[in-house]
């Protein structure tokens, strides 16, 4: 995703990169070609004007189906960005819980729990990227387990198991109650929804009808276009379908890169920087003295020391 100021008008007026310029030039330069050789034809050899009243209806139309392919694609974007917010707090509080019940009496274990935490974003986030890895927190595990997970036919769910096993062994040892291990196990159950809510966006494409008669019905109109338009506008003809090709194009464009909020398009969701923010959380979370902040018993006041009662 690129960051920018929304304040800054002028200098987003003349960005290039995520403007989805670059993806739609070709199409929109083919367009203009075409409507300079209608023009000439039409000056130079025959007339080829038609009505521009159909062009006006169907422009009407398309208008509304490229709101709707937008809109839905938005929807698959922040519902996204929901989710791994959800993500975000679920590994915060997992972190947390194993802070307080496992840090003081079973460190090795509570290691184990937050490394495992902290790397399973990066999991996430490789699978739904097609591919493979823990991210930084790969030096930090036991390489047999490691490449045990990354061995598995889902890594994410094989991380899961991981940390089931970490509550299994701390609740043999006594560390928490039933109720504990319980809620503990809530958050890992939580945390597999929405990685499988990812999934559902990822492996679900807009209808494939849907997109093509929207792409079709673009190049007819955006190719037909200069037809309807030689007769009154001219030369200015090019100019025009320049400008329609333009917005339409465009407009298509970026609901095809938003449909998948998960890649690593310009305008993708961060997901490399909200898996390092989680695991910079995490671990610092480990390097914190918990013996101040978990004390029920309030400070004595300044000038009397002795003065319980």
């Amino acid at each position: 995703m690129i960051d920018y100021d929304s304040h800054k008008w002028r200098i987003n007026l003349l960005d290039i990169k995520g403007s989805m310029l670059r993806e739609i030039i070709a199409r929109v330069m083919v367009c203009v070609l075409w409507s300079a050789g209608v023009v000439a034809c039409h000056r130079y050899a025959y007339h080829v004007g038609i009505p521009s009243t159909v062009h006006g209806l169907i422009g009407v139309a398309l208008g509304m189906l490229l709101v709707f392919r937008t809109n839905a694609s938005y929807d698959r974007f922040w519902e996204g960005r929901k989710l791994w917010g959800g993500i975000v707090n679920e590994t915060r509080n997992l972190a947390r819980s194993g802070w307080v019940f496992l840090h003081e009496d079973e460190p090795g274990l509570y290691r184990r729990l937050s490394r495992w935490t902290a790397a399973w974003p990066f999991a996430v986030m490789n699978q739904l990227r097609g591919r493979r890895g823990l991210g930084p927190l790969a030096d930090e595990l036991p390489d047999d387990e490691v490449q045990s997970v990354l061995s598995a036919q889902h890594p994410p769910l094989a991380i899961t198991l991981r940390l089931s096993e970490v509550f299994l062994e701390a609740r043999r040892r006594d560390r928490y109650s039933d109720f504990v291990q319980l809620s503990l196990d809530q958050n890992v159950q939580q945390l597999v929804d929405y990685m499988g809510a990812c999934e559902r966006i990822r492996n679900t494409p807009l209808p494939f009808a849907y997109v093509v008669h929207l792409r079709r019905a673009l190049v007819i109109y955006c190719f037909s276009l200069p037809f309807a338009l030689v007769e009154s506008f001219g030369w200015y003809a090019v100019l025009a379908v320049f400008l329609v090709a333009y917005i339409f194009f465009g407009v298509e464009e970026i609901g095809v890169q938003i449909e998948d909020p998960f890649g690593i398009d310009d305008n993708d969701l961060p997901l490399d920087a909200i898996c390092e923010n989680i695991r910079r959380n995490i671990v610092g979370l480990g390097e914190q003295n918990p013996v101040a902040a978990l004390s029920l018993e309030p400070p004595p006041r300044a000038g009397a020391p002795n003065a319980r009662r």
